[in-house]
């Protein structure tokens, strides 16, 4: 059952389709400064439990 819409709607739902009302602008994805956060804070968490385990004398 295809839709029929007349003319005049779909000149409004054309008009609605470019606008872009939806649309939200976003800075470009950066994979390289993502995967230096998660190492940096996997360097930090790992820094952190060493000294834990230094300082109750298991290493």
């Amino acid at each position: 059952m295809p839709a029929s819409l007349s003319p005049e709607d779909q000149r409004r739902v054309n008009k609605v389709i470019r606008q872009g009302v939806n649309q939200v602008e976003r800075k470009p994805f950066r994979g390289w400064v993502l995967l230096g956060v998660i190492l940096l804070v996997l360097t930090l968490l790992s820094v952190f439990s060493y000294g834990i385990a230094v300082f109750h004398g298991v290493v």
